[in-house]
């Protein structure tokens, strides 16, 4: 797999929107592929809690009838996560600051998941 590409997908996403913290991708089972994160982030933890979470949505929407799921945000008091889809069988977790803009956090990921998602894709079609 294709590291220092997903990391520079990561680092892209830094630079186009202000205030994103820490980033991961994760596999939807919860184990981590790659992160750029802070010391103070287990990336482990957050690729399993993110995949949990991420089913949970799934789930809920499958059940409502609301289609595939893309995103869900979770808001806290200092930021907030915001966790997508990557396909069917992966997922990317950002986390921000109070500041970071949303709405342009949703429209930086498109381009960016469409790439990963080819990332991972890539890998699993040459069985690597």
């Amino acid at each position: 797999m294709d590291h220092e590409a997903l990391a520079r997908e990561m680092r892209g996403l830094r630079e186009q929107v202000t205030g994103i913290t820490d980033t991961a991708v994760a596999a939807a089972d919860g184990l981590l592929i790659a992160a750029d994160t802070a010391d103070s982030i287990d990336p482990e933890g957050l690729a399993a809690l993110a995949a949990a979470g991420l089913g949970l949505a799934r789930r809920t929407s499958e059940a409502t009838a609301r289609g595939a799921l893309h995103r869900t945000v979770a808001y806290g008091s200092h930021g907030c996560a915001a966790f997508y889809a990557v396909g069917d069988t992966a997922l990317m977790v950002v986390l921000g600051d109070e500041g970071m803009d949303v709405e342009r956090l949703h429209t930086a990921t498109q381009p960016a998941l469409r790439r990963i998602d080819l990332i991972l894709t890539r890998k699993a079609a040459e069985g690597v």
